[in-house]
């Protein structure tokens, strides 16, 4: 290996921190993410391939219906840091107030890289998560695609990872508005491509 390749690898280096970050990349069906094991193994996939391993990894999504489940729930109790090593936030309490360390220019995916917002082209910042703004179940409305199965009919719940934008709450990371459907197509439409969070379970 070249001394330029050890260089590189060691810039694009994930801090051992890491705990949270944003996909690169979604599963491309639009919201059909194989459920909440689908994505949660999509999370692992991309951590260890960016070389950040002995973790185990949670999507920060919330599920419809009898057997709803709270995406708060899902992923420990922090903290959390990004890529780079700064804290995200220092636990569920400070990760769903407004004090949140979520932002642009710290909600990183597993590379480092920081994910299109509003004003960028395309536009990326929805995020999936079919959830509250604490971070709960939305009960009234089947707001998931199917429990995240289904990039047919439906709509998702999403936020902004920017924090700025439109809906009902432009400024909310996991709850901004809803998205124009389920397919990638309105996805993308919406101002996403079919990206969510991932939070190491601690």
């Amino acid at each position: 290996m070249c001394l330029l390749t050890v260089i590189a690898n060691q810039a694009h280096a994930a801090d051992e921190r890491t705990s949270f970050f944003i996909t690169s990349e979604g599963k491309g069906e639009g919201a059909n993410l194989g459920g909440l094991e689908g994505a949660d193994a999509h999370c692992t996939q991309l951590a260890e391939a960016a070389g950040i391993s002995g973790k185990v990894w949670r999507a920060y999504l919330s599920t419809s219906g009898d057997d709803a489940v709270n995406a708060r729930d899902r992923i420990g109790t922090g903290p959390w840091h990004n890529s780079t090593g700064v804290m995200i936030a220092r636990d569920l309490d400070h990760l769903h107030s407004e004090d949140t360390g979520i932002g642009k220019q710290t909600s990183l995916t597993e590379k480092g890289d920081v994910v299109n917002g509003l004003g960028d082209k395309p536009n990326m910042h929805d995020i999936l998560t079919g959830s509250l703004p604490d971070g709960t179940a939305n009960l009234e409305y089947n707001l998931t695609c199917s429990n995240w199965t289904t990039n047919g009919k439906g709509k998702a719940l999403v936020g902004h990872h920017d924090r700025v934008g439109g809906g009902a709450r432009p400024k909310q990371w996991n709850s901004a508005h809803v998205t124009w459907g389920c397919s990638q197509t309105k996805l993308q439409g919406s101002g996403g491509t079919g990206l969510f969070y991932c939070f190491a379970e601690n």
